[in-house]
């Protein structure tokens, strides 16, 4: 038996688990500007993560809603459309995965993905006073 034509990862999950476990992981991404977890994990949810950033980039009210329901967070997308996207001044290659060891307990190798431009929570706020 061959694997060709197989996308993505599994995870030992169901289909509905690991669409949870990535949507988890996509928002504590978006909330907290880096995660830590393992590289398999990490190189998943870019793909998908990437895709809402671009999502996000293009703006409007359908783009919004789509992320809405992606995220399935309206705070989540809220912050990736308003605050996250418009300081993002690349067209593609928003995060960056670093390795970052192996884990004690089953020695499962780490990563930390973040972004790699730079996010202040308080520039669009700066922004508003000003107009």
């Amino acid at each position: 038996m061959h694997r060709h034509g197989y996308k993505g990862r599994k995870f030992g999950r169901e289909t509905d688990q690991r669409r949870a476990l990535r949507r988890g992981l996509i928002k504590a991404l978006i909330e907290n500007f880096e995660i830590t977890t393992t590289l398999a994990k990490a190189k998943e949810i870019r793909r998908e993560a990437e895709k809402n950033i671009t999502i996000a980039k293009k703006g409007g009210l359908a783009n919004r809603r789509l992320l809405i329901s992606r995220l399935d967070d309206l705070k989540t997308a809220d912050l990736l459309m308003d605050v996250i996207a418009p300081q993002i001044k690349r067209d593609s290659g928003y995060l960056r995965i670093e390795r970052a060891g192996f884990r004690r307990g089953d020695n499962a190798e780490m990563a930390t993905i973040s972004f790699v431009d730079n996010i202040n929570l308080d520039a669009p706020a700066a922004k508003k006073e000003n107009k």
